[in-house]
């Protein structure tokens, strides 16, 4: 098993949602196959949470890349992001789908659901961590880009990317 580097996740957010498509996410033990991804950058993005600045909630994608960015949506879900991009660029890629050796969970609150991720797990760094991580898996993979999901603004762009096969 070969973790993801902190040059990994220092790039482009949409290129780092592409190939983190077929690499693994480990959490206390568990790992699946990231299936699902999505792209969202800085200030020129009005579907992400950066994009009017360092807010309190959005502070942490001004910061190092390879940090869990965790937040709390329609009360009832929790969402993984990881933090790209250098020091000072917002951007952050939403885990939207993981296949588990039994289980596809189709959904960034399936996925915080069934392995526990809360709040409790934001600011985490994914490159040190020694119980969260991202690894190495299968790659290259064939994926398809389409529009993100649920969102209201910038819908015309094509940063959902989800693996095939």
């Amino acid at each position: 098993m070969i973790r993801l580097s902190r040059d990994f996740f220092n790039r482009s957010t949409v290129q780092v949602a592409q190939e983190l498509l077929g690499k693994r996410l480990t959490f206390k033990g568990i790992s699946g196959v990231v299936t699902e991804t999505e792209a969202y950058t800085g200030l020129d993005d009005p579907a992400s949470h950066a994009h009017r600045g360092p807010t309190p909630r959005a502070e942490i994608m001004f910061g190092e890349p390879g940090y869990t960015y965790v937040y709390f949506i329609y009360g009832m879900y929790h969402c993984l992001n990881i933090v790209t991009e250098p020091e000072g660029s917002p951007g952050a890629v939403l885990i939207r789908g993981l296949r588990l050796p039994n289980q596809h969970l189709n959904g960034p609150g399936k996925i915080c659901k069934a392995l526990g991720i809360t709040k409790e797990h934001h600011g985490l760094d994914l490159v040190s961590h020694p119980d969260f991580y991202m690894s190495e898996g299968d790659s290259p993979v064939v994926y398809q880009a389409t529009p993100r999901i649920g969102i209201k603004r910038a819908t015309d762009k094509l940063w959902r990317f989800v693996m095939r096969g």
